[in-house]
C-alpha cells in the first residue's frame, strides 16, 4: 500500500510530520537559535575597523596563552591563533551556556567543521584568525571544545571593561 493512501496529501499529520523533518534538518545542521549577531558577546568584527591584534597560541598542555585578555567594549579584536600543540584545537568564543552546548553537540560529532564567525579549529602548526567586536561590557568565555580538551582546562576569558 502506498504511503499516500495512508496519509492524505491534505492531512494535519502529513503537515506536521513535514515541519518536524524540517525543524529536525535545521537543527542538525548547526542553526542556532537567535544566531549570533544578536549576541550577549558581541558581534563578527569587519577587518577594516580592527582595533588591534591579540596573539594567542593554542599550546601544550591544553592551554591558551594568554588564557585572560582585556579589551573595551566597542573594540574589534583580530585574534591570531596559531595551534602549536601536536593535537587539533579549536578556539570558540561564547557564554559559559553556549560553550557547553556546542561542546555536547562536539562529543558527539568530534570531526565537526565549523563555519562561524566566533569559532575556529586549526591542525597542529596552523594558523588562523578570528575578528569579533565586543559590544557590551561583560565576560567573554572561550574554550577549545574537543572532547576531553575543555575539561583539561583549555579555556579563557575576555573581560570587557566599559569604555
Amino acid at each position: 500500500m502506498k504511503f499516500s493512501k495512508l496519509i492524505p496529501s491534505n492531512s494535519p499529520a502529513l503537515i506536521f510530520i513535514a515541519l518536524l523533518t524540517a525543524a529536525s534538518a535545521a537543527s542538525a545542521a548547526g542553526v542556532h537559535g537567535g544566531g549570533h549577531g544578536g549576541s550577549p558577546i558581541g558581534k563578527p568584527g569587519v577587518a577594516a575597523k580592527v582595533s588591534r591584534t591579540i596573539n594567542v597560541e593554542m599550546a601544550n598542555g591544553m592551554r591558551f596563552k594568554p588564557s585572560d585578555i582585556q579589551v573595551k567594549k566597542g573594540e574589534t579584536i583580530r585574534f591570531v591563533l596559531k595551534n602549536t600543540d601536536g593535537v587539533k584545537h579549536e578556539f570558540s568564543l561564547g557564554t559559559q551556556q553556549e560553550l557547553l552546548e556546542h561542546y555536547e553537540a562536539m562529543k558527539k560529532f568530534p570531526d565537526m567543521e565549523h563555519d562561524e564567525p566566533n569559532k575556529i579549529s586549526l591542525a597542529p602548526g596552523k594558523r588562523g584568525e578570528v575578528i569579533w567586536q565586543f559590544t557590551k561590557a561583560t565576560a567573554v568565555d572561550f574554550a577549545c571544545l574537543h572532547p576531553g580538551h575543555f575539561e583539561a582546562g583549555m579555556k579563557g576569558r575576555v573581560i570587557v571593561a566599559a569604555k
